[in-house]
């Protein structure tokens, strides 16, 4: 009976469980990925433009979106990777790089505004804080030209950090976006409390949302919520026009997706400047 019992235990573990096995090892082999393309310096950011709605032709704003390269020269993007290294001493170097990458961008192209993710686990993380100190010191515009977004999910954590670190950084100037609205569990108290500026409400309730009436009913009571809270909306994963025009009728703020563009490392203010370096 002893050893039946020690057998299962084993099991639940996950010792001889296929599934859990290769969960594992597949975790490891996208640290080790990471950690390779950190250590060669294969980091970089993908911009994807964030357009006001019925003003399409001028983003407001470009989303920093970091990628690493694989061994092959594949560049890999974030949600391929970012679950299996956000509780890592990785995760943080990452968050690190993808700042002080688009702190660089911020000074070097002064018409910019950029937003990075961040995960609330590098609140007070040093090398985060010194980028950001450092960043902020050579430009006195780049606070209010800089939004960090922090997921829902990772505002969480530890909200009453959260609500703190927003506080002192919102007195710089920086703003602030509660990212994948919708998709986990907020308390509406901690929404009234974090004081965000900007909600992102998550794909899922946007694609095809012109032809899903249940998508449409939850996706107003988000635009409302964040009307409550004077918050500016920005619908992610906008796909077709026609979901375009239902979101601009509604009262959504922004937008953002493929049929305005997709990420790409050759940001249009790089091409210009290239140009004219070369004219």
């Amino acid at each position: 009976m002893g050893q039946k019992l020690n057998k299962w235990a084993d099991v639940e573990a996950g010792h001889h469980n296929p599934l859990a096995y290769a969960v594992t090892a597949r975790d490891q082999s996208i640290i080790n990925m990471v950690d390779t393309a950190v250590r060669h310096k294969d980091v970089m950011l993908a911009y994807q433009a964030v357009v006001p709605a019925g003003r399409q032709t001028r983003p407001a704003f470009y989303e920093g979106l970091v990628r690493v390269l694989d061994e092959t020269g594949r560049i890999i993007p974030a949600r391929d990777f970012i679950h299996a290294i956000e509780t890592t001493e990785t995760g943080r170097i990452i968050d690190c790089l993808a700042l002080e990458k688009g702190l660089r961008a911020l000074h070097k192209f002064p018409g910019l505004r950029l937003s990075i993710n961040m995960s609330a686990r590098s609140i007070g993380y040093g090398r985060w804080m010194r980028s950001l100190k450092r960043g902020l010191g050579q430009d006195p515009t780049i606070a209010e030209r800089l939004i960090l977004e922090i997921t829902e999910s990772s505002a969480m954590l530890v909200p009453e950090l959260v609500v703190s670190f927003m506080t002192d950084l919102q007195r710089k100037g920086i703003s602030f976006a509660l990212d994948d609205f919708g998709a986990g569990f907020t308390s509406f108290r901690y929404l009234r409390d974090f004081y965000f500026d900007i909600l992102k409400i998550d794909g899922q309730f946007i694609r095809g949302i012109a032809n899903d009436p249940d998508n449409q009913v939850l996706t107003r009571a988000l635009v409302g919520i964040a009307e409550q809270f004077d918050l500016v909306t920005v619908a992610e994963s906008v796909e077709r026009p026609c979901d375009a025009a239902y979101l601009e009728r509604i009262g959504v703020d922004c937008l953002q997706g493929y049929f305005f563009g997709a990420p790409t490392v050759h940001p249009p203010w790089e091409e210009i400047s290239e140009q004219v370096a070369f004219a």
